[in-house]
């Protein structure tokens, strides 16, 4: 709410007057409740990640996943497969620490995320290979052979 309302020592939250910046307490409870919640909670705090967008390419050979993750190094990320199950994710900590003459300021924050994808039965398991350049994580998921597209042929008639 942007508005700064003194209330009356009764307590009261009726509007008596016809100022204008006086929220009506409809008007204050539809603020509230049509605002994104998350951000009106957490909108002091240092959040960390949010999700990282992800896009998904399908092509002959393979599938590419690339995400769009800036600022990390090729450690922080955990990349596993299990039971057909890709997982994607990281975990960073940070902590600072200021001391003055009389007073001391400590900062710390955390962030982290997880993607995971279901992966078809025509990917070749085994091939699966990952790089990080320029903030943009890619996973190549190959398809197995009996899986990838055969090229147009033309069947002559006899």
């Amino acid at each position: 709410m942007s508005n700064l309302v003194s209330v009356p020592k009764n307590g009261s939250l009726s509007n008596n007057n016809s100022n204008t910046n006086f929220p009506s307490v409809s008007n204050w409870l539809e603020d509230i409740f049509n605002r994104d919640l998350p951000s009106v909670l957490t909108s002091n705090f240092n959040t960390g990640l949010s999700l990282p967008k992800v896009n998904i390419k399908d092509t002959a050979d393979a599938f590419l996943i690339e995400m769009a993750v800036p600022g990390f190094k090729k450690s922080d990320f955990n990349i596993d497969l299990d039971n057909e199950v890709l997982s994607i994710s990281t975990e960073t900590k940070e902590e600072n620490e200021q001391k003055e003459d009389n007073y001391t300021r400590r900062e710390f924050g955390y962030a982290s995320f997880k993607r995971t994808f279901n992966l078809p039965e025509t990917v070749d398991d085994e091939k699966i290979n990952a790089n990080y350049k320029e903030g943009i994580l890619s996973i190549l998921l190959p398809k197995k052979e009996e899986a990838k597209q055969k090229p147009i042929r033309s069947i002559k008639i006899s």
